[in-house]
C-alpha cells in the first residue's frame, strides 16, 4: 500500500505589461473567487492565508507594493484578498525593500549557486536570520542543476553541473541548515533551464542532446527529493 500524499497549489505570479497595484489587485480577486474555496488551494497553517510568490517583484514601483500590502484604503490586509505574499530577492539592496515594502516574507528562486545574491547558498543563513529577526519567512529554492544556454547563449557562465545528484543534495542541505520556514524546488519541468526532476530518460534531437540523470535511475531526483523532504520534517519536529 502506497502512501497518498494530496498536493495542494499556490500561485507565482510573473511579470507581465503594466503590472501594478490595479492589475494584483484584479489578479488577487480573479484567484480568490476562481480556486479560494478548492481543496487543493494552498492555505498557510496557523494564518489559513493562499501564499503567493511574486516574480520579479523588484519590477513594481515600492509604493505600489506599500498602499498594497502595508494598510491605507488600497490595501488588501484584512480583507477576502489577504495573503501570505512573497518577495523575489535577487540583489542584497531587494532585501530592506521587501521589509519596508510589507511583503510577508522572501524567496531565491534561481537554481544556480552564485547567479544572484539571493541563489548563493552561503548567504542562506544570513537571509534567514534576518527573516527570523522581522518576523518575515525566509524561503531558499534548491534546485538539481542549471543550464539555459539554449535561451541565453550568453549565460553559460552561470550553468551548473548536476554532478549525478552531488549538486542537488548540497543545495537542500544548505537550505536545511539555514533552518528555513519553507523550501521550494526550482523546478519540476522547467527543462529549458535545465532544472527537471522529474522522470527522464534519454533524448537526442537533430542538434542537442538533453542531459539524462545516468548512472541514476530515471527518477533519481524525486528519490533525492524524497529523501531531504524526510531530513528537513524531521529537523521541523525538533524545533
Amino acid at each position: 500500500m502506497c502512501n497518498i500524499v494530496p498536493v495542494q497549489v499556490c500561485f507565482h505570479i510573473e511579470p507581465y505589461k503594466d503590472r501594478d497595484i490595479t492589475s494584483l489587485r484584479s489578479n488577487l480577486t480573479y484567484i480568490i473567487s476562481r480556486y479560494g474555496n478548492h481543496s487543493a488551494f494552498y492555505r498557510r497553517p496557523g494564518s489559513n492565508l493562499p501564499v503567493y510568490y511574486i516574480y520579479d517583484s523588484y519590477l513594481v514601483p515600492n509604493d505600489h507594493w506599500i498602499a498594497l500590502l502595508s494598510g491605507g484604503p488600497d490595501s488588501v490586509r484584512g480583507t477576502p484578498l489577504d495573503g501570505v505574499f512573497l518577495g523575489l530577492i535577487v540583489t542584497q539592496t531587494h532585501l530592506d525593500q521587501l521589509i519596508r515594502c510589507g511583503f510577508d516574507g522572501y524567496y531565491t528562486y534561481f537554481a544556480s549557486d552564485g547567479f544572484t545574491f539571493g541563489s548563493t547558498t552561503s548567504n542562506w543563513a544570513s537571509l534567514a536570520a534576518r527573516a527570523r529577526q522581522m518576523g518575515l519567512l525566509f524561503v531558499p529554492s534548491v534546485g538539481p542543476g542549471y543550464d539555459d544556454v539554449r535561451i541565453r547563449p550568453w549565460n553559460a557562465a552561470n550553468s551548473r553541473d548536476r554532478q549525478h545528484g552531488t549538486y542537488f543534495e548540497r543545495s537542500f542541505a544548505a537550505a536545511v541548515d539555514s533552518h528555513p520556514d519553507v523550501i521550494s524546488i526550482t523546478s519540476f519541468n522547467e527543462w529549458h533551464e535545465g532544472t527537471q526532476i522529474e522522470e527522464a530518460v534519454t533524448k537526442q534531437t537533430a542538434d542537442y542532446r538533453y542531459a539524462d540523470y545516468s548512472p541514476g535511475d530515471a527518477d533519481l531526483y524525486l528519490k533525492l527529493s524524497h529523501k531531504w523532504i524526510l531530513v528537513y520534517a524531521q529537523q521541523k519536529l525538533r524545533q
